[in-house]
């Protein structure tokens, strides 16, 4: 027969990695998903930012970067994302739902994060102009506010980072091949 003993500090502290691994692999799987979002954002011009909401890791919402082809300047990613999830549990507040998010939220997204009561939020790349999730100021969890979100910062920032750079690289190109077509054409306007 087995010995039943209590566990062990090197037990229990093997079950928080334990957990502390499986935790981190959903993180990294559910962002995953928030990067293909981003890519849909970029597909279609905009800046290529993905989000995923979940609950009991199934999804409830997902939404990209949509401002300018809605003519909308609240259609973030994070915005509609939760406006599907509110939609999908037929309920306003969120309750127990992680979103995952490819950049730190605005302010405005930030204070519809805490309205809707979203337990936890993770996010990809530090936003160091206007993230209000402690880049800028800190909404999510300011000690005034009747909510406060769990966050997760950081995960695969480097990917999260690296397609924002990279879609901003190309913009700042094509607006200069645009002024130096401008200016050719000038030129040779001004010459007739």
């Amino acid at each position: 027969m087995d010995e039943i003993r209590p566990p062990t500090v090197n037990d229990i502290g093997g079950a928080a990695k334990s957990d502390t691994d499986s935790q981190q692999h959903s993180d990294e799987r559910w962002m995953r998903h928030a990067l293909m979002l981003a890519d849909k954002a970029e597909q279609a011009g905009e800046i290529p930012v993905g989000a995923v909401l979940v609950k009991d890791d199934q999804v409830i919402g997902e939404g990209w970067n949509m401002s300018i082809c809605q003519h909308d300047p609240s259609a973030h990613a994070e915005m509609l994302a939760v406006r599907q999830g509110a939609k999908q549990l037929q309920n306003y507040r969120l309750l127990d739902t992680t979103l995952y998010v490819t950049l730190e939220p605005c302010a405005m997204c930030a204070g519809l994060l805490v309205h809707s009561r979203i337990r936890r939020l993770v996010f990809g790349a530090y936003d160091a102009k206007t993230g209000a999730v402690g880049s800028v100021m800190d909404l999510v969890q300011h000690p005034v506010l009747n909510h406060q979100l769990q966050v997760t910062a950081g995960v695969l920032a480097d990917e999260c980072g690296a397609k924002l750079s990279e879609f901003f690289r190309k913009r700042r190109q094509q607006h200069k091949q645009q002024k130096e077509q401008a200016a050719l054409l000038k030129s040779q306007t001004a010459g007739k």
